[in-house]
């Protein structure tokens, strides 16, 4: 497995990604579908779809893949796969909100171990190298030219003020309950895997969701905390998030820089 080349290709197919996604976002003009189990989708989300998952098909045809898009095709026994959201924040990019992100992750034995994670509306890409270590490449992030990479790492946390980022668009009862539990001095809003993100570049210290997830949605932005040195923990019982489970749902997470102590839910 050249890790190089896996960084190399991710990197850029978020890119592509992006850069098709915004030529429909900046149109303002397309449809919603609903898919079965009524969460929307657009043309944004297939088009980005096909275009990463032919690409990576052709460019690693022994790593299986998993897609939101198709994953009703999926029946996957293996521990290592590529698995890729093309379009999460879907809500947010019907809103024109701008937090919608492009998400391609590596899972190594249940591990997110390489991702990437593009917002091109807001022109943030995080990236872990071939060494698992996360990055935020600044610039204008072209295809041809890396640009430069600033390595990023988790805070430091004050347990009597930390900063906590939640969902914009599922903010359960459940999940305003669990923050209570701490000592807050700032809430901040974020939509899709950019709430992995501003924990993994210290810009919050805690991410609890106690709502529905798949593992598309978390994959990347868990790779890019792990590689800024924060975790991703099961909600009930602490134990590391793992992936390739069953229907690829996730259980209740808590993602966090390790500074912060963990409470019970």
């Amino acid at each position: 497995m050249n890790k190089e080349q896996i960084f190399t290709t991710i990197r850029v197919l978020a890119i592509e990604a992006g850069e098709k996604i915004m030529e429909i976002y900046e149109a303002e003009d397309f449809d919603v579908k609903l898919k079965s189990d009524k969460s929307p989708v657009t043309v944004a989300d297939e088009i980005a779809d096909a275009h990463i998952s032919t690409a990576l098909r052709t460019a690693f045809p022994d790593i299986p893949l998993v897609t939101e898009e198709q994953a009703n095709t999926h029946n996957l026994d293996e521990k290592t796969f590529f698995i890729v959201d093309p379009l999460d924040g879907t809500k947010e990019f019907i809103h024109l909100r701008g937090d919608f992100t492009v998400n391609i992750a590596l899972v190594i034995d249940g591990n997110p171990a390489m991702g990437v994670v593009y917002a091109p509306a807001k022109g943030r890409l995080f990236i872990t190298d071939s060494d698992g270590t996360s990055h935020e490449e600044l610039g204008g992030h072209r295809v041809d030219a890396v640009g430069q990479m600033k390595r990023i790492s988790v805070s430091d946390p004050d347990e009597n003020g930390l900063i906590v980022v939640a969902s914009k668009s599922h903010l359960t009862d459940e999940t305003k309950a669990y923050i209570d539990k701490y000592n807050v001095a700032d809430r901040v809003s974020a939509g899709s895997s950019l709430k992995f993100c501003l924990v993994a570049t210290g810009e919050a210290d805690l991410y609890p969701r106690v709502g529905r997830t798949m593992e598309w949605d978390t994959a990347a932005g868990q790779a890019v905390l792990q590689g800024a040195g924060g975790k991703v923990v099961r909600f009930d019982d602490h134990r590391p998030l793992t992936y390739g489970k069953p229907i690829f749902e996730n259980p209740y997470f808590i993602a966090c820089s390790p500074g912060v102590m963990l409470q019970k839910p």
